[in-house]
């Protein structure tokens, strides 16, 4: 199958670069925007796609037949993210990775479908997984394999999801053993509290009544961690 695919792919581009002559149409060739970051440049596998306006930045690894899609982002930074076997990344999707609490990898499995505006940061996605539009999974999160996250749905940080488990559309699933809460539940707050997000994903220790202070924090910390991007270099495909 992957032979297949590999043939098809080259009989595309081959067709694109034909039609080029004979128009004034500039055709993309697919191999998206690959960004050299901390000394790490992006390794897309030959009969995966990225399209024209992806963007890989880091140790990035995209498996055999994977799809990654216009718009999407998958940015390593200090860590990595691999996305495996016929795994596909939609439209605008971003899967970012971190290391400046631990090292927090994006994780991404064989055959799942990570939909439009769906964020992934810092979490390990089992095989056949559906990330539907705009859901989100936080830092240390753990989604089993054939679970949903469905249509704007949020995955806490460090919360397991288990095998084949559906999160219902716009819920919040935190803990381990996970549970549901709503958007509206009056004990939704406490419940995130509990979680200890800034310390998970910024490693920044706060107050949880101090919200000053604990954004003042992770701001910080993000203009270090991002700052590391000024060195970054375009990799020229040739």
């Amino acid at each position: 199958m992957a032979q297949v695919s590999a043939n098809v792919t080259s009989e595309i581009r081959e067709h694109a670069r034909g039609r080029s002559a004979e128009n004034p149409f500039v055709i993309a060739e697919a191999q998206g925007i690959r960004v050299r970051h901390r000394g790490h440049e992006p390794q897309v596998h030959p009969t995966a796609y990225v399209a024209p306006t992806a963007a890989l930045v880091g140790d990035v690894r995209v498996g055999p037949r994977a799809r990654v899609m216009y718009g999407a982002v998958l940015d390593a930074e200090g860590s990595r993210v691999e996305v495996g076997e016929a795994a596909v990344i939609c439209e605008n999707a971003v899967l970012r990775g971190s290391a400046v609490a631990v090292d927090q990898p994006v994780l991404v499995d064989d055959h799942v479908f990570v939909g439009p505006h769906a964020t992934l940061l810092g979490c390990a996605v089992g095989r056949c997984v559906y990330v539907a539009t705009a859901a989100t999974v936080l830092q240390g999160a753990r989604l089993g394999a054939g679970s949903v996250v469905a249509v704007g749905a949020l995955v806490h940080a460090r919360t397991v999801v288990p095998d084949e488990y559906f999160v219902p559309p716009n819920t919040v699933a935190l803990d381990a053993p996970v549970r549901l809460l709503a958007p509206g539940d009056p004990g939704l707050a406490e419940a995130v509290r509990r979680v200890g997000f800034a310390q998970v994903a910024f490693g920044v220790d706060a107050e949880w009544t101090d919200r000053i202070s604990r954004y003042e924090h992770i701001a910080e910390v993000r203009v270090a961690e991002f700052g590391a991007h000024a060195d970054d270099e375009v990799v020229d495909l040739g």
